[in-house]
């Protein structure tokens, strides 16, 4: 399944002069970071970002746009959840031309109610194929991978399991950390699919019996290590991050990898998609190609462990390669808005 998400087909694979001819028949958009576009025609123009995304990463990218196109952006930062439900609120008196989101979740019920729009054809396809929604509504901005956070203290990779389905099992009653943010909804929708609604309800029921749930994941990755917890489900990009600011031979944890093909085995993304009310829609689906061009995406991950989602931009940080990660048979693109994931997780409890 590796070469379902990560195998780049020659239609991605373009060349520099490719790059070049796409910008041009875009018209000037920013595609590719070769081309700036053209200041005085944009001297004018403000658009306006909904964006539940880390605040410092969109900062970069707001920047780097406006430094090469000359539009301003307006941001209204806050959580994913609630500024998709804003949204849905404002409907087509929604001030906002573009939404990202740091979950797939969240975007993909906006594209459920008919409020995106279609992303242009070009930007869509700068992107590794599985990176965008089946409906063309939504493009990722970035990708992370789920793993397990432990605590070398407290136990040995060797003797963590393999398989997703294990971690929540009674001989590791008051060990084992969890979050229900920032990917478990995509992990427990991936569950479903892979292994039934009936063994995903009883995964979570279990969880909730003999795990500790955390208010987020930055507070379960500090438990796990101060050794509050042997160690906990969570998303790459919280202690590669700290691994890069304080030394991985510092730090009292890893990250464990479940078995290849595993259900937890999952990439999730960041996505961003243009309003169907918006009255910049030519502007709007210019920053959307900014955000996976070259440049855009430099951007993007100059400032957090999560890897680009175009084919040939490199990460800052030092990312175990996703090609060697294994993924689940789920694609981003697989999961929508894992309504009944959350569903599921009410039965149980956890939300």
């Amino acid at each position: 399944m590796v070469d379902k998400i990560f195998d780049v087909t020659a239609k991605l694979a373009m060349s520099r002069r490719e790059i070049l001819q796409r910008t041009l028949l875009l018209g000037g958009a920013a595609a590719a970071s070769a081309l700036p576009m053209a200041h005085a025609q944009a001297a004018d123009e403000t658009l306006v970002l909904y964006s539940g995304e880390h605040r410092e990463t969109t900062e970069q990218l707001v920047a780097a746009f406006t430094k090469a196109s000359g539009v301003k952006v307006t941001v209204r930062n806050g959580s994913s959840s609630e500024l998709a439900s804003q949204l849905a609120e404002e409907g087509a008196n929604s001030p906002a031309d573009l939404f990202w989101s740091e979950q797939s979740p969240n975007i993909a019920a906006l594209a459920d109610k008919g409020l995106l729009a279609p992303v242009d054809a070009d930007t869509l396809n700068a992107v590794y194929p599985s990176f965008k929604a089946a409906d063309g509504t939504w493009v990722a901005g970035s990708a992370r991978y789920r793993a397990v956070l432990y605590n070398k203290k407290m136990i040995s990779d060797a003797d963590l399991p393999v398989h997703i389905l294990d971690y929540a099992d009674a001989k590791w009653k008051d060990k084992i950390a969890f979050c229900v943010k920032d990917g478990f909804m995509e992990q427990v929708t991936a569950l479903m699919i892979l292994e039934g609604k009936d063994k995903a309800l009883a995964w979570l029921k279990a969880l909730k019996d003999n795990g500790r749930q955390y208010p987020g994941n930055g507070a379960l990755v500090k438990a796990v290590e101060a050794g509050e917890m042997a160690f906990g489900l969570t998303n790459n990009y919280y202690w590669d991050t700290m691994a890069k600011e304080q030394g991985a031979d510092t730090l009292n944890t890893a990250l464990h990898l479940v078995a290849k093909g595993d259900s937890g085995a999952l990439v999730n993304v960041t996505a961003a998609g243009v309003l169907k009310s918006t009255k910049k829609m030519e502007l709007a689906q210019k920053f959307l190609a900014y955000l996976v061009s070259e440049e855009g995406q430099s951007a993007v991950v100059a400032s957090i462990a999560e890897y680009p989602v175009r084919p040939g931009v490199t990460s800052p940080f030092k990312l175990l390669s996703l090609s060697d990660y294994g993924q689940s048979k789920v694609t981003p693109g697989d999961i929508g808005a894992a309504t009944e994931a959350f569903a599921l997780s009410r039965e149980a409890g956890l939300v």
